[in-house]
């Protein structure tokens, strides 16, 4: 089990867009943001900063894809409003930081299967990106 990377007592429930830490609660973020060290990535705010841009070498290492989705299929997903009516739900998006930060990620998804609302999202995912291959 992880604990805040601030006041190392609770469990974090957030992660600064900044530098990736873990903290609990709005005091810990006020005590660490004066002393938060941005992280250099790739990615970039998107015009709508609900999604941001993220490069193939982000999502995988080359050698790691056995099914990859091209980028421009992916980008497909920010651009639906379907997508964005899911994502409006907090179960599913409280679904989702579960599953990012859970250790085991393949247990996690396999329990989130177990939630219609994930399967609907899931299902919503690869109707987007599938029909996105069809018409290459």
């Amino acid at each position: 089990m992880q604990i805040c990377s601030v006041c190392s007592e609770h469990t974090p429930k957030y992660r600064c867009p900044a530098c990736k830490i873990r903290y609990c609660s709005l005091g810990c973020y006020k005590n660490h943001k004066d002393s938060c060290l941005p992280v250099v990535s790739e990615v970039t705010e998107a015009k709508d900063s609900f999604y941001t841009e993220t490069t193939e070498e982000d999502l995988l290492h080359e050698e790691d894809i056995i099914d990859k989705v091209p980028l421009e299929k992916l980008q497909l997903l920010g651009q639906s409003n379907e997508m964005r009516d899911l994502l409006c739900n907090p179960h599913l998006r409280q679904l989702l930081r579960s599953i990012d930060s859970a250790d085991v990620k393949d247990e996690a998804m396999k329990a989130a299967m177990q939630e219609p609302l994930f399967v609907e999202f899931s299902d919503q995912c690869m109707k987007l990106t599938a029909k996105g291959r069809d018409d290459s």
